[in-house]
């Protein structure tokens, strides 16, 4: 089944782009969450008529997206976690104490634009890739420190 992306999808493609998808991937994923439509002929029609319109609202929303990449890439978070006599840390960092930071230093993202594999668990300086968008990527700057055990 073809289909128009309406949101960039990060495994998929851009808004606008004609994808060849499973029929029950669009039916069942895409279509409900307003992902996607069918590609009828007036569908692909309407969009590139809208094409031009499109583009300047991407740009306008892209530049916002690089203020606060920039923003991201000038703030460093410090975390303060317990460790035991042999250096084993208790507990982490994970992507939801990062979001309760970056909202406390207001700035709002989505939890998946955070991409840590597996939450932080030694103390030390690490950097951390912020994806705002599509080739929007922020590298924001985390300080883990010993407290008291």
């Amino acid at each position: 089944m073809k289909v128009i992306l309406k949101k960039n999808l990060r495994t998929l493609g851009r808004i606008g782009d004609i994808k060849q998808v499973k029929d029950g991937y669009a039916r069942n994923y895409l279509f409900p969450r307003g992902i996607a439509e069918l590609a009828t002929e007036g569908a692909v029609n309407a969009w590139k008529s809208a094409e031009e319109k499109r583009k300047k609202k991407i740009e306008q929303e892209n530049k916002a997206l690089k203020q606060i990449a920039d923003k991201i890439s000038q703030i460093t978070l410090s975390f303060s976690r317990a460790v035991s006599s042999e250096g084993i840390m208790f507990g982490s960092v994970a992507k939801s104490d990062i979001l309760k930071s970056l909202k406390a230093a207001d700035i709002n993202i989505d939890k998946g634009a955070i991409m840590l594999k597996e939450s932080i668990k030694s103390v030390g300086a690490f950097e951390v890739e912020i994806s705002l968008g599509p080739d929007i990527l922020a590298k924001l700057k985390i300080n883990v420190t010993a407290g008291n055990s």
